[in-house]
């Protein structure tokens, strides 16, 4: 077995993980906050629209779905968890960019599809950015020296997140004179910023998957029931 002090220290950087009951809190604290209270909310809101309605309740039903598994067994699930929640991600960055596109159509009368797919581009270009930053990141060393807590440059990250912000604002008073809409629209928009990230998931759930031998070794638990850690546990002591 290797030693984990022996093992590549960018690698052992991408295998931090959290503990399956705060994966099982993640899931019940931002599905509330993200998803239900400023996803749905603001689509079922008036002035009511059902294609809008439709358009997000479909994921937002199946995503639900999903997590009752890793509510109900986060330890035996733990390594597909990464895989579901950079589907989550994803989902709710679409649900985002439905309730900025709402408001922009519904609630402001914007006309014409020069604004959909204005926006369109913009929150593909924030997913896709995240996940490339996220690669950059590993191959860089640049979680292990966060960890290590050592000085970097992150101008490239700062300079990808005020572009995606000022195009934000940009848009959102090329398309609106109303102040309060504006504002929810940058506002939802920046919250976006947090759940495209968490799309960088799927990658680390194919790179646990390509590296099981060594998250094994870091976690000998790893993805074991509970009752079987618990026996571990007792068979330690």
């Amino acid at each position: 077995m290797i030693k984990q002090q022996n093992m590549d220290s960018n690698t052992l950087s991408y295998l931090k993980f959290q503990t399956p009951e705060m994966n099982k809190k993640n899931i019940i604290v931002f599905f509330i906050i993200l998803l239900y209270f400023t996803g749905i909310i603001p689509i079922i809101g008036e002035p009511f629209s059902y294609s809008f309605f439709m358009a997000a309740i479909i994921p937002i039903a199946l995503i639900s779905i999903w997590a009752i598994v890793y509510v109900i067994d986060p330890y035996k699930n733990e390594k597909t968890y990464y895989l579901f929640f950079g589907i989550y991600g994803i989902v709710n960055t679409y649900v985002f960019f439905l309730v900025v596109v709402k408001l922009l159509y519904v609630n402001i009368g914007v006309e014409g599809t020069k604004p959909f797919v204005l926006w369109l581009m913009l929150f593909i270009a924030l997913l896709v950015g995240v996940n490339i930053l996220n690669v950059r990141a590993l191959n860089s060393g640049t979680y292990d020296k966060l960890q290590k807590k050592k000085s970097l440059n992150m101008s490239w990250t700062m300079i990808g997140a005020l572009g995606y912000i000022v195009g934000q604002f940009i848009l959102s008073f090329i398309y609106s004179d109303d102040a309060v809409s504006t504002l929810l629209i940058v506002l939802v928009s920046l919250l976006a910023l947090l759940t495209s990230y968490f799309s960088v998931y799927i990658h680390r759930y194919y790179f646990i998957h390509k590296n099981i031998e060594l998250v094994k070794q870091v976690y000998p638990n790893f993805s074991l029931p509970k009752s079987e850690r618990n026996a571990r546990k007792k068979k330690l002591k």
